[in-house]
């Protein structure tokens, strides 16, 4: 084996890298608090290349649950609120590679997986998360049953639920569905092909129709309508990412080049509210306080954060947690909003982490 080569330290490139790191800053305001995914000292967390966290979910009463992506699938919850704080391991689900989307009905958590042969279902009842973990305390572990498999060949792309958690609207790569998260029933909602992320407004659910529109699936009056809103002036080549203000049904979302917009069913987008730093946004979410975080950049993603009550998009730096152990974070797969207002990130990289993330409160002054 060729003995490796010695930098040196006083070479030019070895100053470049030094001068990029002096200019790297980690996380300066809030706290980051990256967790693994089991329960420490207890549980063994989810293996390496199965870990890369894509999928997450907030239960009206504050239970987290996910999926990941790798050499195979695996289905999670989490709670850390009360005398809890751990990640149980559902299962791996077989001849799946990625999860996209989990949504939680009343009584059930249902999961949307692609593999080899196409999309697949999967149910669980919720965890016993809400319960006191102390260590010598055992606990059940439910089990994932599948529901169905798709087309052969045909993908999820997304699927987001309504807040009240009763019905999902999805996308495959060739049309829109419905199901009822309580009956498991499927029914056909149009056929248009899914592409990027699905959102939530007020009473329906958007997506992104070719190259410059949404269309919009109306819930109430169970119809599709193609080409409902023109996306606003931007570089709408990415995947589209979104972000829900839980209070208002407000909309956010980002172009290829970060400019963010907000999106209202009654007024459509706005023009631009601001720009992250680097692009492409990844990944978002809205805390109870109406502040925009999320993640911008490939590599090494920065946060970001936008104030809408002062029109400003600032940088808050790369991902590191210092509690327990030392982490830093890279790149992110989804984001949803704990029950106490904190940001949830699911770290989509091999030995993933749930990344909890407590915003700064303002001073009165």
């Amino acid at each position: 084996m060729q003995k490796r080569k010695r930098m040196d330290v006083n070479s030019p490139e070895a100053r470049a890298i030094l001068e990029e790191i002096s200019r790297t800053t980690f996380t300066r305001e809030g706290l980051m608090i990256a967790f693994p995914t089991c329960l420490p000292g207890e549980t063994l967390p989810i293996v390496h290349d199965e870990s890369r966290i894509t999928a997450l979910a907030v239960t009206r009463d504050g239970m987290i649950y996910g999926g990941t992506s790798g050499r195979r699938a695996h289905v999670f919850g989490a709670n850390f609120h009360g005398l809890s704080g751990f990640v149980l391991d559902l299962g791996a689900v077989e001849k799946a590679t990625d999860c996209v989307a989990v949504c939680c009905g009343p009584s059930k958590v249902v999961a949307f997986l692609n593999g080899p042969q196409g999309g697949r279902i999967y149910t669980t009842p919720p965890a016993s998360l809400d319960q006191d973990m102390i260590q010598e305390w055992g606990f059940g572990r439910p089990v994932l049953t599948p529901v169905g498999q798709w087309d052969s060949g045909t993908r999820f792309v997304h699927v987001v639920a309504d807040p009240a958690g009763k019905m999902a609207v999805g996308a495959t790569t060739k049309n829109v569905f419905v199901m009822d998260l309580e009956s498991l029933t499927l029914s056909a909602g149009g056929e248009v092909p899914g592409s990027g992320r699905l959102a939530f407004a007020s009473s329906g659910v958007v997506g992104k129709d070719g190259d410059g529109h949404l269309w919009y699936y109306d819930l109430r009056a169970k119809s599709l309508r193609k080409r409902a809103f023109p996306l606003p002036r931007g570089v709408w080549t990415q995947p589209m990412v979104w972000a829900r203000d839980a209070t208002n049904g407000r909309l956010y979302t980002a172009d290829a080049e970060g400019s963010l917009f907000s999106f209202d069913e009654s007024k459509g987008f706005s023009g631009p509210l601001g720009r992250t730093r680097l692009a492409p946004v990844s990944t978002m979410a809205v805390t109870l306080d109406g502040r925009l975080f999320g993640f911008c950049g490939e590599g090494i993603a920065k946060m970001f954060c936008y104030e809408p009550a002062k029109g400003t998009v600032y940088d808050l730096g790369v991902a590191a947690s210092v509690l327990e152990r030392r982490r830093y974070g890279y790149v992110f797969g989804d984001a949803a909003t704990g029950r106490d207002g904190e940001i949830v990130f699911g770290e989509n990289d091999n030995g993933g982490h749930l990344w909890l993330y407590l915003p700064k409160i303002g001073s009165k002054g």
